[in-house]
């Protein structure tokens, strides 16, 4: 693979992964209340 196509793999590889640790993170930094039991209208 030349350096170019490589460069773009760990760019790729760098924008996916770290959107996955961002959003774990923010998943697990939340803590909000939880929602009661919910009555829908069907």
């Amino acid at each position: 693979m030349s350096a170019a196509a490589v460069i773009t793999m760990l760019i790729a590889m760098t924008v996916l992964w770290g959107g996955l640790a961002v959003a774990i993170w923010n998943i697990n930094r939340f803590r909000g209340e939880e929602p009661g039991s919910v009555h829908r209208d069907l």
